[in-house]
């Protein structure tokens, strides 16, 4: 199975109050982020068979601009177990629900998002810390309750990629 793990875009500032938090939508930067990684993931010709994401609203955006990008047709998922504060065991019950599917994305928060990340790459001891900034989407095979990360990529990378490739499928203009 793959497992393609992806934070949420950029949400601004945190508001004190929780349950405020939880509807908090992503920012400006946060769409832009969304969506350049979702534009990525296309051009690598990313197929899931199912998106899984948090219940919190700015998950909840990045999975659907993401999803729009891959012209993915089904319905994401909500699951508690991609919650901030979501433990690893909540993870592998989730992960095991799915396990029929060869490639799944989750899209979550962090800290639970890379401590999750971390423990299904050095089977489950923590011994690697691998940090997933907002909007980035890490590859990872799984072989059992042990993977291998295949990559990372952040969204500052996926930007640059785009717009890397938007300049080299530019015309070349002579000059005289």
């Amino acid at each position: 199975m793959i497992i393609y793990f992806l934070r949420h875009a950029s949400a601004g500032k945190t508001y004190s109050n929780p349950t405020k938090d939880e509807r908090r939508p992503l920012d400006e930067e946060g769409m832009l982020q969304a969506r350049y990684t979702g534009r990525m993931l296309a051009n690598l010709d990313v197929q899931v068979e199912q998106i899984i994401s948090s219940p919190l609203k700015r998950a909840l955006q990045t999975a659907s601009l993401v999803a729009n990008e891959l012209a993915f047709e089904g319905e994401v998922q909500r699951d508690d177990a991609l919650r901030p504060e979501s433990e690893f065991a909540q993870f592998q019950a989730m992960v095991a629900r799915y396990r029929k599917h060869e490639a799944i994305m989750v899209v979550g928060h962090n800290p639970s998002l890379t401590e999750f990340l971390t423990k299904a790459v050095s089977s489950a001891s923590g011994a690697a810390h691998i940090e997933v900034k907002k909007g980035a989407v890490a590859k990872v095979e799984m072989n059992g309750r042990s993977g291998t990360l295949q990559w990372l990529v952040t969204a500052r990378i996926a930007r640059s990629l785009q717009a890397s490739s938007k300049a080299s499928s530019r015309p070349k203009t002579s000059r005289k």
